[in-house]
């Protein structure tokens, strides 16, 4: 039997790319999957086609951004399954630029999202959890979580905060109330990210680029390994980059 046969995992940014990809894989395995997202309409798509194909599924439109959204859909969950097994903080943007276009807007966006929507997502599921005595964190990084590119300052930085973030959650709750942290670092995956890059220039070089993508799909098994491991045992980082990505 799978281990996530009785688990209730929250899926966020789960309207399109990894999310989308991480909620119908772990549904074909049997767990019941809450997915959160802004877009209600491909959150109800992707909610139908699980409950089709035999999954348990519920969805809550939800800004990650908002702490009282996040802790709306932690509700929501424990209301419609009575648990939170496993957090997948999935939910971030790209909008890559030179910092001299200054791009204030932006730049604000990607800490609202990649970094405090992680946070509030921790911040809705852990008093659960910690009750629970059980549980499991993951949180989407980067492989521009480890290195820094020309018009990546940002994103990067982001990006370093999620792991520094995800290590010391591991630190702090693994050995007192078993909750395991997972930091899944993607490279080159085919999903949206690339669209909320405003700058033709930047994104028709990252468009360039896709041709070594892996699918959305990738992810989404490396994340079901983490999870699917017993217990007692906690995958804490998992790169994952397409074989024909030198960096």
């Amino acid at each position: 039997m799978e281990q996530s046969q009785s688990q209730v995992i929250i899926i966020t940014g789960a309207s399109s790319g990894i999310g989308k990809a991480t909620a119908i894989l772990l549904a074909h395995k049997g767990a019941k999957v809450v997915l959160a997202a802004r877009r209600e309409e491909r959150l109800q798509a992707i909610a139908h086609e699980i409950v089709q194909a035999g999954g348990t599924c519920a969805y809550f439109k939800t800004d990650v951004a908002s702490a009282e959204d996040m802790q709306k859909l932690a509700e929501h969950t424990i209301q419609q399954f009575g648990r939170i097994d496993v957090l997948v903080n999935n939910a971030g943007i790209m909008p890559l630029s030179y910092l001299h276009e200054r791009k204030v807007q932006e730049w604000e966006a990607m800490i609202d999202i990649n970094i405090k929507g992680a946070l509030y997502g921790i911040n809705a599921v852990l008093p659960v959890m910690r009750e629970q005595k059980s549980g499991h964190i993951v949180t989407i990084s980067s492989t521009s979580g480890y290195r820094v590119d020309p018009t990546s300052a940002v994103y990067s930085a982001t990006k370093f905060a999620v792991r520094a973030i995800m290590e010391g959650l591991r630190q702090e709750e693994s050995p007192v109330s078993n909750i395991r942290s997972t930091i899944i670092s993607p490279g080159l995956t085919a999903t949206e990210l690339a669209d909320s890059i405003s700058s033709a220039e930047v994104r028709d070089w990252v468009k360039q680029m896709s041709h070594v993508a892996i699918s959305p799909e990738s992810i989404a098994r490396a994340i079901a390994y983490a999870i699917h491991e017993p217990a007692d045992t906690s995958v804490n980082e998992i790169i994952v980059r397409p074989t024909a990505q030198s960096s």
